[in-house]
C-alpha cells in the first residue's frame, strides 16, 4: 500500500496561505484544519494553512512526509445513526519549524494574505517569560515567538493598519484572546519595541476569545489497518474524534466576514459574551476529563470509554458532575442536567479510542483551570469540601509520583513541575518525610496551583488519607469506601 502524499491522491497544493497555525497536534488537525477544509470546499474562503512548530521537542516529520495531508475520522451520532465519517484534509500547505527555520518563519509575516492566526499550546502556553530575549531565535514561549512575528509584519508593511491579523487562540483558559494580547503587549514593552508598534497591536489586530469543543482521541491504532484498506493509502497521521463539534467565537464583524462559517453547517457561533458558554463547558466537560484521568488510570484503565464502562469510575464522574460541579453553576437545573448527560454519552462513544494518558498533558494546570474554581465555589457556599474533586486531586498527586504498582507513568508537564513532584515523592519513599508533610509541601506550592491550597483547613489531612488508602487497598476499593 502506498504512503499518503499529494501525488498518490492527486491533491496538488492550491490554497494560498491565509492561516498560520501554532501547533500541528491531533486537536488542531481534527478541529481547525477540518473546518478550514470545509470552508474551502463549501465556500469561497480559498485559504491554506501553514503549521508552525510551537515547541522544541518532537518534530513534524510525518506531516512533512505526507505533504500536509491527513485523514480525519469522525465517529458519533448523526441523525440518529452511528456514523464514521472520513475526510482527507488538504488545506495544510506548509510546515515551518522556527527552531531550525527561523528566517522562514519570519518571512511568513510578509504575506499580505496571511491574516488569521490560531493556536493550541495548552493552558500553560499563553504566558509571559522575562527570560525570553528579543535576540532569541526563537524565544521559548509561544507569545514571544508571536510578538517577534507581528513586529516583523509591522515593520515590513510600514505600520499599515490594514495588515493587522485576526488571532483565534484555542487554549482552554478564560478570556484566552485577552490573555494572548496581554502577553504580546508585555513582550513589546519588555523589549522596548516602541509606542507605534503597541498602538498597531491595539488598533489593527483582533484578539478574539474563543471556546472549542470536540473530543479528539488521536490515532485509531486498533482499526488503522481496516481504515487504510478502505482509503487505499497508508496514513501515519490518521486522527479520530467525535462528530460533535462547537466553536464559540467572540463576535467581531471583521472576523465574521473573514471566516464565512455562516455559509456552512459547521457549529460555529459568534457571541457577545463567552463567559457563560465557557464556564459550563470547562467545568463540566473538561472538568470531568481532568478528574477522570488520574482516577481511571490508577485503576488500570487506559481509555475513556473503558472508564465509563467501569461502574465505580463512571459513578464517580457522574456524581462529581451532578452533585458538585452543576451546583456551582448559575444555569437552570434542566439545562445543566441535559448537558451532563450529553457529555457522559460522548464519553461512552464506542468508536472513540481516547487514551487517558494523552489527555493527562499538563494535568496540574488543567486542574487549576477546570476543577479548582468549582472546588472554591462549592467550599464558599457550603464551608465543606467537594469530596469527589478532592479525591480526584488526591489521585492526581499520586499519579504525579511517576509510577504506580511498579509501572512507570509517562507524564508530560512543565519539567520544573515534574521535577518538583519527583524530588518530594523521593523524600517520602526514602522515609525522610511523612505523607502529611509531603502533601502539605505539594499543596502549598503557589507556582503550581496559583495559591497556597493548605489554607483550606483539613485539606492536607483529607488528601493524605485518600493517598494512603489508594496505596493500601487500591483505588477501586477506596472509591467504594468513599461513595
Amino acid at each position: 500500500m502506498q504512503k499518503l502524499n499529494r501525488e498518490v491522491v492527486d491533491k496538488p497544493k492550491k490554497w494560498p496561505i491565509k492561516v498560520m497555525q501554532f501547533g500541528g497536534g491531533n486537536f488542531l488537525r481534527a478541529f481547525v484544519d477540518w473546518m478550514i477544509h470545509v470552508l474551502n470546499h463549501e465556500t469561497d474562503f480559498n485559504g491554506g494553512v501553514v503549521v508552525v512548530k510551537p515547541t522544541e521537542r518532537g518534530n513534524y516529520d510525518d506531516l512533512k512526509a505526507q505533504e500536509g495531508l491527513f485523514t480525519v475520522i469522525l465517529d458519533g451520532i448523526k441523525n440518529g445513526t452511528l456514523i464514521a465519517e472520513q475526510t482527507l484534509v488538504d488545506c495544510v500547505q506548509q510546515i515551518v519549524n522556527p527552531y531550525h527555520e527561523w528566517d522562514a518563519y519570519l518571512d511568513l509575516a510578509k504575506n499580505p494574505d496571511l491574516r488569521i492566526i490560531v493556536s493550541n499550546t495548552t493552558e500553560a502556553g499563553i504566558k509571559f517569560n522575562a527570560e525570553d530575549a528579543f535576540g532569541d531565535h526563537p524565544p521559548k514561549e509561544f507569545p514571544a515567538k508571536l510578538t517577534l512575528w507581528l513586529y516583523k509584519r509591522f515593520q515590513h508593511f510600514d505600520y499599515d493598519r490594514t495588515k493587522g491579523c485576526i488571532l483565534l487562540p484555542c487554549e482552554l483558559i478564560e478570556d484566552n484572546g485577552a490573555a494572548l494580547k496581554k502577553a504580546v503587549l508585555q513582550y513589546a514593552e519588555h523589549w522596548r519595541l516602541g509606542d507605534d508598534f503597541m498602538n498597531w497591536i491595539y488598533s489593527s489586530n483582533q484578539f478574539c476569545s474563543t471556546l472549542v469543543d470536540r473530543i479528539v482521541s488521536g490515532y485509531p491504532a486498533d482499526r488503522a489497518a481496516e481504515i487504510e484498506s478502505q482509503l487505499g493509502y497508508e496514513d501515519q497521521l490518521l486522527v479520530a474524534g467525535e462528530y460533535y463539534h462547537s466553536w464559540v467565537i467572540e463576535r467581531i464583524e471583521a472576523v465574521q466576514k473573514a471566516l464565512p462559517f455562516s455559509k456552512t453547517d459547521l457549529n460555529v457561533e459568534f457571541v457577545d459574551d463567552l463567559a457563560a458558554y465557557r464556564e459550563m463547558k470547562v467545568r463540566i466537560l473538561n472538568g470531568a476529563h481532568t478528574a477522570m484521568v488520574p482516577v481511571a488510570y490508577l485503576a488500570g484503565i487506559r481509555l475513556v470509554k473503558e472508564a465509563m464502562d467501569n461502574e465505580g469510575v463512571s459513578d464517580f464522574v457522574e456524581s462529581l458532575l451532578l452533585k458538585e460541579t452543576v451546583t456551582t453553576l448559575d444555569f437552570p437545573e434542566q439545562v445543566t442536567y441535559n448537558y451532563v448527560q450529553d457529555v457522559l454519552d460522548r464519553f461512552r462513544n464506542p468508536l472513540l479510542e481516547h487514551q487517558l494518558i494523552s489527555i493527562s498533558l499538563n494535568s496540574t494546570s488543567k486542574f487549576v483551570a477546570r476543577l479548582l474554581p468549582t472546588f472554591k465555589d462549592y467550599f464558599r457556599a457550603r464551608t465543606r469540601f467537594p469530596q469527589r474533586i478532592v479525591f480526584g486531586l488526591s489521585a492526581l498527586i499520586l499519579m504525579y509520583r511517576g509510577e504506580f504498582e511498579n509501572e512507570k507513568i509517562e507524564l508530560k508537564d512543565d519539567p520544573k513541575v515534574l521535577n518538583f513532584f519527583r524530588l518530594n515523592w523521593a523524600k517520602y519513599t526514602d522515609n525522610e518525610i511523612s505523607i502529611k508533610v509531603l502533601v502539605g509541601v505539594i499543596l502549598s506550592n503557589g507556582i503550581i496551583w496559583g495559591e497556597d491550597l493548605t489554607r483550606f483547613e483539613g485539606l492536607v489531612e483529607c488528601v493524605s488519607e485518600h493517598i494512603l488508602s489508594i496505596e493500601n487497598i487500591g483505588i477501586v476499593a477506596t472509591l467504594k469506601k468513599n461513595s
